[in-house]
């Protein structure tokens, strides 16, 4: 047992994300409206977890979306083999005028003063379309799966990709699977369907089934429209108020055991102070903090909550789970793209309070 989660020791697939693909065009630090040119990262709140895993800490992974059968489809798909994750596609075909698409998303890098801007087109995306009974979990689950992680911004792409995470949540909790969700709350996606009301319902109804929760205060409070109290934060590297929130949360869902965030004070674009923090079992925990050198600080949640479940499925201690999540996410925003270029070894090294000198 690992910070009070029943994991099973073994099983085809270390950890399953269930999630939609994109590919995001990324100009670098020119903005959209002077860009001439754009780099390609494949991408997916949820996917990027298991790539994470696959590539950095080597474990086995596998991600259950949607796939388009055309040329971005076959880009994707390139990217998802590269990483080492195991697909489990609903295949889509493309009509040629009005798709169904992969979804793109658009995000400069910014620079110094100036942030990042993020936008997307997520018109007739594939994976809105997926619906209960598009995977056989039985089948997908018939080698052992070890972890199952799904989030908010798939939770939100439609009325019927809710569901498919409600299904996918009960198959991994009778196949003996720990659950994780990521609670992402992103407004422009709830706003279609409803706003914070139809979020905070819809998303009660997956965490039912869940044991392992990321999400800042923002995100408890939105995602699961739970109050907070009234605790003054020193500054965004306090945790006070994101521990002050874990009471409410546990008291509407006592089956979570885990709950978990990044913390991070920007002070440019390219300078932030970074930390973590968890709530385990009933127990409190922190990382140190980091000022970082930011080169592109997308995908840096990802990257601690990769690292931070490594840690669990591997038996570390909690506290060293916390660190290893904090280390992977720092390192992650020093490369482009929104997934890791780390190695295990590095993430250890900077855990245990590894410098920059160089290595030769």
């Amino acid at each position: 047992m690992s910070g009070g989660l029943k994991i099973r020791q073994d099983g085809e697939l270390d950890f399953l994300s269930v999630g939609a693909l994109v590919h995001r065009l990324d100009p670098g630090i020119i903005p959209f409206r002077k860009a001439t040119e754009c780099a390609i990262h494949v991408s997916g709140g949820e996917f990027n977890v298991a790539a994470n895993l696959a590539d950095c800490f080597r474990m086995k992974t596998g991600i259950a979306t949607a796939m388009v059968d055309y040329p971005i489809g076959d880009l994707i798909a390139e990217r998802v083999r590269a990483m080492g994750v195991r697909p489990f596609y609903r295949h889509f075909e493309h009509d040629g005028v009005t798709g169904p698409n992969m979804a793109t998303v658009y995000s400069d890098r910014g620079y110094g003063v100036r942030p990042p801007v993020v936008f997307y087109n997520r018109s007739n995306e594939a994976a809105g379309r997926l619906k209960p009974g598009d995977f056989d979990w039985k089948k997908i689950f018939a080698g052992g799966v070890r972890w199952v992680h799904s989030g908010g911004i798939f939770a939100a792409l439609s009325p019927t990709t809710a569901e498919v995470a409600v299904e996918a949540m009960k198959a991994a909790k009778a196949a003996g699977a720990v659950t994780s969700f990521d609670l992402n709350f992103r407004a422009k996606l709830w706003n279609v369907w409803g706003g914070e009301q139809k979020a905070a319902e819809t998303i009660a109804r997956i965490v039912e089934h869940v044991d392992v929760l990321v999400g800042n205060e923002e995100d408890l409070q939105k995602g699961l429209g739970i109050s907070g109290p009234e605790v003054a934060a020193k500054s965004k590297l306090d945790p006070s108020v994101f521990f002050a929130m874990i009471g409410n949360v546990v008291k509407k869902y006592p089956k979570v055991r885990v709950v978990a965030t990044t913390l991070r004070e920007v002070h440019s674009t390219n300078r932030h102070s970074w930390s973590a923090v968890a709530w385990i079992d009933g127990k409190t925990y922190s990382a140190p903090t980091a000022e970082l050198d930011v080169y592109d600080r997308v995908g840096g949640g990802d990257g601690f909550a990769a690292g931070f479940f490594y840690g669990l499925l591997a038996g570390e201690a909690p506290e060293q789970a916390v660190k290893l999540g904090w280390a992977h996410g720092a390192l992650l925003a020093t490369f482009p793209g929104d997934t890791t270029m780390a190695t295990l070894e590095q993430v250890r090294a900077f855990a245990q309070g590894g410098s920059a000198r160089i290595q030769r």
